[in-house]
């Protein structure tokens, strides 16, 4: 039985501009419903703002501008998949969460030197499955530029938060 764990993942698949990415399960603290953000002035683009998550100050990303891809209007089925990364918490913005999964390792193919980019080291492969492809993350790697502004944000609390509230999901 412990051979069989060693020669498996299990991770948390959730849509994002249209594929499937999935995370490891262990970078996964918890998965909400999104809520209000606070905006961080100055802060990069796709960080957008902190949230009280349980008396904890939590910094949340959209994912599809950390990622390059195209933005879009939030929806209901959205999720804040909140991750351990560089030793805190952070919310990551997806367009959905689909299922936890296990698959097996010979299912993954390790990434190429022809479509990894400088700017895609964070894809660690990709997965083989019955209903297509899934392409696997790195989650701290995909952080990794914002680690220094995660720090900042999270330090950042504004002094009335019912003034500075957004909501996180436009109707």
């Amino acid at each position: 039985m412990a051979e069989e764990s060693m020669s498996e993942r299990q991770l948390v698949i959730f849509q994002l501009a249209g594929e499937r990415y999935g995370v490891n399960i262990q970078d996964v603290r918890e998965i909400i419903r999104t809520q209000a953000v606070t905006k961080i002035p100055s802060a990069p683009e796709h960080v957008l703002g902190v949230i009280d998550l349980r008396d904890t100050v939590i910094p949340v990303i959209d994912l599809r501008q950390r990622l390059s891809l195209e933005v879009r209007a939030e929806t209901d089925d959205n999720r804040i998949v909140v991750v351990e990364a560089h030793g805190q918490q952070v919310g990551v913005l997806v367009d959905a969460v689909q299922e936890v999964l296990r698959i097996q390792e010979d299912r993954v193919q390790a990434n190429s030197a022809i479509v990894t980019t400088a700017d895609s080291y964070y894809i660690e492969g990709v997965a083989r499955l019955d209903e297509g492809l899934l392409i696997l993350l790195d989650i701290e790697k995909a952080l990794d530029r914002d680690s220094e502004a995660l720090d900042e944000a999270r330090q950042t609390q504004p002094e009335d938060d019912a003034v500075s509230e957004q909501p996180a999901l436009v109707a």
